[in-house]
């Protein structure tokens, strides 16, 4: 069997975004193991334009080339793993929006999440589940946060430290939540074969 492609998907397209930061972390991660191959999913590198289609995709294709482009990359993965700001309790705009507009190319696919901000942004991953379940996802129980004190760590407006300031504390959720994506896209890729 060949390994999953998972994307780790940046959920935040602002111009000073913390994302990229534990993105990286991640990626190293993943790249350290031999049993997924991981890539970053960008949304800044997408024109997506807001929702505003007669109906979703999952009922009529889009006729956006933006918005088809976006489908076609999300499509080419066996996996997700979001980056998770939290904003306002909840995910940010520019992802529900990304999510919406590619609704049925996520679907029977395992989805999880790396979340940060003042409580590991658990609010806004339980929400990110609840949108991944209408999208025929199967959210995976673990989970990365990085909270509270941890975040302050390395984020700029804090210590402005780098990631390794929180290695020993991320990595075994790292390496839970990898475990967990690769177990469930095996699954979901041979169900959704046979």
């Amino acid at each position: 069997m060949t390994k999953p492609r998972i994307a780790l998907v940046i959920g935040s397209t602002r111009a000073t975004r913390f994302a990229d930061k534990p993105a990286t972390w991640l990626l190293d991660k993943a790249a350290a193991r031999d049993d997924l191959d991981m890539e970053i999913l960008d949304l800044r590198e997408f024109d997506l334009p807001l929702f505003d289609a007669p109906a979703s995709n999952a009922w009529m294709p889009s006729t956006d080339p933006n918005v088809v482009a976006f489908q076609e990359k999300v499509a080419e993965y066996d996996g997700y793993i979001f980056m998770v700001a939290e904003y306002n309790h909840s995910i940010t705009g520019v992802l529900k929006n990304a999510i919406d507009q590619a609704a049925l190319v996520w679907a029977h696919k395992p989805m999880g999440a790396f979340g940060y901000g003042g409580v590991g942004a658990a609010r806004a991953v339980e929400h990110l589940r609840l949108i991944a379940v209408e999208n025929n996802m199967v959210p995976v129980r673990s989970a990365i946060h990085l909270a509270a004190g941890e975040f302050l760590k390395v984020h700029p407006l804090g210590a402005n430290g780098e990631m390794s300031a929180v290695d020993e504390v991320l990595t075994p959720s790292a390496m839970a939540l990898m475990d967990d994506i690769v177990w469930w896209a095996g699954a979901t890729k041979a169900a959704r074969a046979a």
